[in-house]
Parts: structure tokens; C-alpha cells; sequence
């Protein structure tokens, strides 16, 4: 079969995890504190992960299509599902920067005027962290990104009805995949600064806008072995093989180890030059955090590491399933983590709560102020709860329809595409 028909028990299924989504964001607004930092802390979380899910989608395709690759053709129709994904992604993150203009919430301690004035810091910073910048690199960045996504399957499909006889839509594919590539580069990095790095205002990282793109590639990566697999049990997909789910699990074995790589990068680095701004960010999660801390790193690399290891076990669906499934959890835990600390910090400054500076230096470098809270637990900001859970559920049920639908639109495998035959006889030793 290649016309996916989204069957009624699918659209429901999915519908329930939207609507268990939408359940536990009002259960946990209404026993939320009086800045809604637990409802809006979680927005955030899954609007950014899916978001970053899908632009990750679109930047894979362009990369593929630049380098002349093949393998991927005949599965190509589930990432640009994807990317449309974008479209969604912008209204959601439009929100919350309509949250910095009309004060619905205190993630960010820079959206603050008054506050802004008083902190050299964050004075200094202005010309980027403010809300008017936050609001336009949103709309424009991620609404170029969502052109680009649509540019792009728009041809793919133009493929199918002009048939093989024309690589005029591929070569097009190439020159919008060469644009894609370098804008994305640049503006995925800036715009990932204002969502997540700037929860701790202070606090800066070079590697950070390469750590958190890598997790959401890894992230990617998992969804998509996971709905091919679905797929391929329902009788779809059935010219994809168990080489193509070797290579996708070479990319979740190989970008975990290189998320790895960043992830101690950024840590010992930082750790070593002792620089009280940039270390405030690792001493609040290693002090505060560290069951999240530390595994992270064991579900993150441990887990796909040793399990994918065996070229084998890549190609055994069970096996790639189980560990698609703890990456996708972790990763997502991993942007928990980037996000919540900072979050409850900037809450509790808001509320008046008292607070203390972590290192004898931290002042003089203009750390961040952090509330002592190390021997304390905090529903949804410790640990992730049921309504974190349920509401990731959620954004996963909505990002699932939206790729579903789409998918439902047209031919899941190309029927044109110059490297359709070179995919379905793709091979790996």
C-alpha cells in the first residue's frame, strides 16, 4: 500500500492524547502558583522539543538533498510530515512571546524592565533579549523555516505527477536545500538562545545552541524509526527494509555519542575555567538536580550506546524500537532540564523569595541568583510528574496527527524521485 489512510481508531487514539494533553495543562494551571510557572514551564518544554523535532526534520532533508543522498528516498515523505509540524510550532511559541508583552508569565527574568535597569548584566544584553526580538525572530526564523518545509515537499510532490522523464522539481530541491542550510544554521542557534538558554539569563554557552539541536536530531531520529516500524506492522512502507532501519539506527547510535561528546564538552570546560557566570548554570543541576544530572547522561549515552553498539542489533526491530523509545524520553527529560531550573529560579524572584549566591566569586562575575531550594522537592521542577508526562503525551499526540494528516495527503513512497530505485535497493554491508 502506498496511500496511507489515517483509519478513525489512529485519529483517536491521538485525539485522546491530545485531549489527556489539554487535561493536565488546566489541572496543573489551577494548582499552579501565581505566575503559572509549572503550566507555563511545560508549554514551553514541549512547544520548543516538537518544534525543534520538526525543524530538525527540514534540515535533514535539506542535508540529504545537498549531498546528492538516496538512501533515504523511499521514506523521505515521514520527515517532510514532519516539517509541516513547523506551522504549528510557530503559533505555539507566538504564544509565549505574546506571554513577554502582556505578562501571563516570568520565564524569562530579562522581560522584566524594571528589572533589566537594575542588572548590568542583563543591561548589557538588551539589544538581544528583549521581547520585541523574541516575538520577530519567532515569527520571521521559524515562519522562514516553515516556507522552506513546505517549499521543499511541495516539489517533492510536483515529482509525482510530472514524471521521471524531468529533474527540473530536483534540481529546484537542490537550490532550496542549498539556501536552507546556512539560514538555518544561523538563525536555529539565535533563536534557541531566546527560547531555552535565556530561562537563565546570566549564564552563556557557545555550545549550547550545537548540544541542544543535537538532542533534538537524536530526538528526530527516534520518532522516526518509531512511526516507520508502526507503519511497516499496518502493511505501509513495505519497500523500506531492514537497511534503512540499520542506517537510522546508525544516526541514533552515532549522534548520541556525538551529543555525548558536547554534553562533557560543555561541562568540563566550563567546569575548568571557573568562570562564575558560566558555572552557576552546571553548579544549580549538578547541586540541585543531580538524579536528572547524571542520568541523563546514563539514559542518553549508556542505553543507545551499549544496546546499538552490535551492528546487528540495528537492524532488529525490537531492539531499534526499545531504544528510539528511551532516546526520545531522555531527550525530552534533557530539555526538562535545560529549562525547569532556571524557571523556578526566576519564579521565586518574582514572588520576593529570599536567595543566596552559589560560589564566593559568583558576585563579582554577575552569576545568577539562586534560591537554596537543594534539599527541597518542587512538583513538576525536581523531577518530571504525571502532568508533565500527560502533557507531553499530549504535544506528542498533536505532533503525530499533524504528521499523520499530512502523510494521508499523498504517495508515501515517491513515485519520480531520480533516487527512488537506488533506495529500494539500498544495501548495507
Amino acid at each position: 500500500m502506498n496511500q496511507y489512510t489515517f483509519a478513525s481508531s489512529h485519529r483517536n487514539v491521538l485525539l485522546g492524547a491530545i485531549g489527556l494533553g489539554i487535561v493536565c495543562l488546566i489541572l496543573t494551571w489551577m494548582g499552579d502558583d501565581a505566575y503559572h510557572t509549572r503550566f507555563w514551564t511545560n508549554f514551553l518544554h514541549n512547544s520548543v522539543f516538537f518544534t525543534m523535532i520538526s525543524a530538525m526534520a527540514l534540515f535533514f532533508i535539506a542535508a540529504c538533498v545537498t549531498a546528492y543522498a538516496g538512501w533515504h528516498t523511499t521514506f523521505k515523505r515521514v520527515w517532510e510530515a514532519y516539517s509541516i509540524f513547523l506551522i504549528v510550532g510557530l503559533v505555539l511559541l507566538a504564544i509565549v512571546g505574546l506571554g513577554n508583552y502582556f505578562h501571563w508569565h516570568h520565564l524569562y527574568h530579562w522581560a522584566d524592565d524594571a528589572g533589566v535597569e537594575a542588572d548590568p548584566i542583563l543591561k548589557g544584553k538588551s539589544s538581544f533579549l528583549n521581547k520585541n526580538w523574541y516575538m520577530l525572530g519567532t515569527i520571521i526564523f521559524v515562519g522562514a523555516w516553515a516556507f522552506f518545509a513546505h517549499k521543499l515537499r511541495s516539489l517533492s510532490l510536483e515529482e509525482d505527477l510530472v514524471g521521471n522523464s524531468s529533474f527540473k522539481q530536483h534540481k529546484s530541491m537542490r537550490f532550496w536545500a542549498a539556501i536552507v542550510l546556512p539560514i538555518f544554521g544561523f538563525t536555529s542557534a539565535a533563536m534557541i538562545w531566546q527560547w531555552v538558554m535565556s530561562v537563565d539569563a546570566h549564564w552563556y554557552s557557545t555550545l549550547f545552541a550545537w548540544y541542544s539541536t543535537a538532542s533534538a536530531f537524536v530526538s528526530m531520529i527516534a520518532l522516526t524509526i518509531l512511526l516507520i516500524i508502526f507503519l511497516k506492522n499496518k502493511g505501509y512502507f513495505t519497500v523500506v527494509n531492514d537497511n534503512h532501519i540499520h542506517d537510522l539506527g546508525k544516526f541514533l547510535f552515532a549522534i548520541s555519542i556525538f551529543w555525548t561528546y558536547l554534553w562533557f564538552s560543555q561541562f568540563m570546560l566550563i567546569w575548568y575555567a571557573n568562570i562564575g557566570e558560566e558555572t552557576i548554570y552546571f553548579r544549580e543541576r549538578y547541586d540541585n538536580y543531580p538524579y536528572l544530572f547524571f542520568g541523563n547522561l546514563i539514559i542518553n549515552f549508556l542505553v543507545p550506546f551499549f544496546i546499538l553498539m552490535r551492528n546487528d542489533t540495528k537492524r532488529k526491530f525490537g531492539s531499534v524500537s526499545f531504544v528510539a523509545i528511551i532516546v526520545l524520553l531522555g531527550h525530552w527529560v534533557d530539555y526538562f532540564l535545560m529549562i525547569k531550573p532556571g524557571a523556578l529560579i526566576n519564579r521565586n524572584h518574582a514572588l520576593g523569595h529570599g536567595h543566596e549566591e552559589h560560589g564566593a566569586d559568583a558576585a563579582g562575575h554577575g552569576a545568577e541568583h539562586a534560591v537554596a531550594h537543594s534539599s527541597e522537592f518542587v512538583a513538576g521542577f525536581t523531577m518530571p510528574g504525571l502532568l508533565e508526562l500527560g502533557t507531553f503525551i499530549g504535544f506528542l499526540g498533536l505532533f503525530l496527527y499533524v504528521a499523520l494528516t499530512v502523510l494521508s495527503k499523498s504517495a508515501l513512497v515517491p513515485k519520480n524521485d531520480p533516487y527512488l530505485d537506488e533506495s529500494i535497493h539500498h544495501h548495507v554491508i
